[in-house]
């Protein structure tokens, strides 16, 4: 395992089972963590583990971009710096076809799967910029890599991340920042075994088994990866 002492980590959706398997594995390795949810009063007591100076908690509403200036800000306030973003922000909503979608469904599925990173990937970068490292890694999805019937907005919206992490890989390789993402197949969730009780869950990825390619891609040992879109299907 990779050693994150003294590199700070922000963790973006930090509520949620992937957000909370990042957290808690980034901790494990010793990093001190930024975590940040649009309602973030539970969070405290879910990590209350974590020593109180190697712990960040910050609400934020990432599809806003006064909001997360203030969060990275409150950051470097903080701790002074950002060595990695761990974008797992995101969510799911599909079951019509194009032509009986709710136009805001599309709304909403482009402006919380993507416009929430490019907003987080616009506040972080100056200042890695400055300090000519940083990680940043995003969250698209397996469904990112081709349109599917009843998903267009879903699969649209991760295939927008892909692309945004491609576009700011190439800017930044040359100056000491990493950005790729991962491809997580379905998860094995709660909320995902109610929707599919009959699906065959143990071929399912855990959360803890993309969070742990996560902090593989923040690590040294990664700094040769720029603009990857990594699959992590686990068995589906």
């Amino acid at each position: 395992m990779a050693d994150f002492t003294d590199r700070v980590v922000l963790v973006t959706g930090a509520g949620g089972n992937l957000g909370g398997a990042t957290a808690r594995a980034f901790a494990q390795a010793g990093a001190k963590l930024a975590l940040v949810e649009r309602h973030a009063e539970g969070l405290r007591e879910t990590f209350a583990g974590i020593p109180a100076d190697r712990l960040l908690i910050t609400s934020a509403d990432l599809t806003d971009a006064d909001s997360v200036a203030q969060m990275v800000a409150s950051v470097l306030r903080q701790y002074g710096q950002i060595d990695v973003v761990a974008n797992t922000v995101g969510g799911y909503r599909a079951g019509t076809p194009v032509h009986e979608t709710p136009l805001d469904t599309w709304d909403f599925m482009l402006t919380l799967n993507a416009r929430s990173a490019f907003i987080l990937g616009r506040a972080v970068v100056p200042h890695m910029l400055e300090r000519g490292t940083g990680k940043i890694i995003n969250v698209a999805a397996r469904a990112a890599l081709a349109g599917t019937a009843k998903q267009a907005a879903y699969t649209a919206s991760k295939s927008a991340v892909v692309r945004l992490t491609e576009s700011m890989a190439a800017e930044l390789k040359h100056q000491g920042i990493n950005v790729n993402c991962v491809l997580p197949g379905t998860i094995d969730t709660p909320q995902n075994r109610d929707a599919m009780p009959n699906a065959n869950h143990s071929r399912w990825v855990t959360p803890e088994a993309i969070a742990n390619v996560i902090r593989f891609l923040a690590s040294d040992e990664a700094s040769a990866i720029n603009g990857a879109a990594i699959p992590v299907y686990g068995e589906s």
